[in-house]
């Protein structure tokens, strides 16, 4: 799949693509990320890409006329190299928010996206009104550019591509996956067996399968039942919960202990 990132500042992506497990993706092909500036599109000598918002106020607006010139271009080049027409996506405090089935749904798809990272006070509305598809939030806080979200997003699809992690299996164990029941993931230890006087839980010493899996499964209900408590709602409207885990929650306070 391939993803057109237009940005202000292509260099921040460099170390991204080249570092990390998820390398794996972008050195391979199975996620191509071609990055375009817009300030390659602006006129005059300064190649300005922004000017003060009408109707006055503080900070700065990014011209229409350069990004739709670079949306154009890139849209050229995706026809020339036969690749399919994909939606065009703004990283946007209005926009929904990307979550886990978001992510899975982004990484099944063959067409990738454009992806718009926003400066200054925002776009021109007539641009975003024209030409985006689809805004995206990471949650309830403002970035200084898009970039970093779209790093996130690019991230997010591309551990879960065939090959890129070392275990396949293991983004099944993740946080919110449906392989858990959309519940948070519970907690790990490793080596030494007592990290200054705190010992790992003797359960996990234990051997016992079934009782690992248990006590992970309660550590899981625990901590999201404490974090994020509608994720255990929509967990149990799911019908994922058994007797066993409802019996749990119900006596949850004096089951909290992850030492036991």
């Amino acid at each position: 799949m391939r993803f057109d990132v237009i940005t202000l500042f292509p260099e921040l992506f460099s170390a991204f693509l080249i570092s990390g497990v998820t390398r794996r993706a972008y050195e391979s092909g199975l996620v191509e990320v071609k990055l375009w500036n817009p300030r390659d599109f602006a006129d005059g000598n300064y190649r300005r890409v922004d000017d003060r918002p009408f109707g006055g106020g503080p900070g700065m607006v990014m011209l229409a006329e350069p990004l739709m010139l670079c949306l154009e271009s890139l849209r050229a080049d995706r026809l020339a190299c036969a690749a399919p027409n994909a939606p065009t996506v703004l990283f946007s405090p209005v926009g929904e928010m990307l979550n886990h089935a978001g992510v899975e749904r982004w990484s099944a798809s063959h067409s990738g996206a454009v992806l718009i990272c926003g400066r200054y006070e925002g776009l021109d509305q007539r641009f975003i009104d024209t030409h985006v598809d689809l805004q995206i939030s990471l949650g309830d806080f403002v970035l200084s550019g898009g970039e970093i979200a779209a790093m996130a997003l690019l991230d997010a699809v591309a551990r879960l591509q065939p090959g890129v992690l070392n275990d396949e299996g293991s983004h099944q164990m993740d946080s919110f996956n449906p392989a858990l029941d959309g519940l948070l993931d519970c907690p790990h230890y490793t080596r030494p067996e007592n990290w200054h006087g705190q010992p790992v839980p003797p359960v996990l010493m234990s051997g016992n399968h079934a009782r690992i899996e248990r006590w992970r499964r309660e550590q899981r209900l625990a901590l999201t039942q404490r974090q994020r408590p509608e994720l255990v709602r929509a967990a149990r409207r799911a019908g994922y919960l058994s007797k066993m885990d409802e019996v749990f929650l119900a006596d949850l306070p004096r089951n909290l202990n992850p030492d036991s």
